[in-house]
């Protein structure tokens, strides 16, 4: 098995997870959205994410201690496929968390048209986003009442 292929493998993985979350979420189905895209897929992917760790890590170059190391080591496709199914695992998993983080405050769904779009592609400003959005729904009772409805 190449690494191109369990590329496409995880990305299509995650995807599935991300398009279950977001059928949760419209069909209000909580299950789906916590088993399935919160737990399962996640965990599938930190499974794959471990054994890539554990077979390819110690066989490249490089390392964590600088950024010129950091680009080394992911000049080794494995190790680069590696970091991208981490990016993968908990990208979903904060997916999953601001899904659960809005609809558990109250807020409404509609939030979560611009905030799991934004976790997906660039996970750490979706999640920064979403508590954002929770402290402003949180700062006042009027404010509160525009966010919700």
């Amino acid at each position: 098995m190449t690494a191109s292929l369990v590329f496409q493998i995880s990305n299509f993985a995650a995807l599935l997870g991300w398009l279950i979350l977001a059928a949760g979420v419209i069909f209000d189905q909580p299950s789906w959205r916590n088993f399935w895209a919160g737990w399962l897929g996640p965990l599938t992917l930190s499974l794959l994410y471990a054994f890539l760790i554990a077979v390819f890590f110690f066989k490249v170059d490089g390392g964590f201690d600088s950024l010129a190391h950091v680009q080394q080591l992911f000049t080794f496709e494995w190790a680069a496929l590696a970091g991208w199914v981490h990016y993968l695992a908990f990208d979903l998993v904060m997916g999953a968390y601001v899904a659960r983080r809005v609809i558990d405050a109250g807020l409404s769904r509609w939030w979560l048209l611009g905030l799991l779009p934004l976790t997906f592609m660039f996970g750490p400003i979706g999640f920064l986003a979403c508590e954002l959005v929770y402290a402003l729904s949180r700062s006042s009772p009027s404010s509160n009442q525009r966010i919700v409805q």
